[in-house]
């Protein structure tokens, strides 16, 4: 039997400072900008300090990316950024 061939990824954190009990998510190319299905990438507030943070498994390549703050699409301050079709701008991590 062949051996499958595994794609090797890479922990990426992604932390956002919102107010304290928002709802945040982070989305991107990585999983199409999903902020509403069971995939989505929902941050956690652990400490309640309004950090919110999440790891995602990502492979080798550049992704576009914004924070999903109650509703309201946010760039990410600490990122690169590129304009995107509507006119605003996408936060860019790349994985190496």
């Amino acid at each position: 039997m062949a051996k499958k061939a595994t794609v090797k990824r890479k922990r990426v954190l992604f932390s956002h400072r919102a107010k304290p009990g928002s709802t945040v998510f982070v989305a991107g190319t990585f999983n199409n900008w999903d902020v509403s299905s069971k995939q989505a990438k929902q941050m956690k507030d652990e400490a309640g300090d309004g950090l919110f943070k999440k790891i995602v498994l990502l492979p080798a390549g550049q992704y576009e990316y914004k924070f999903h703050v109650d509703g309201e699409w946010v760039a990410d301050d600490k990122a690169e950024w590129v304009h995107n079709d509507m006119g605003t701008l996408n936060s860019v991590v790349v994985v190496e």
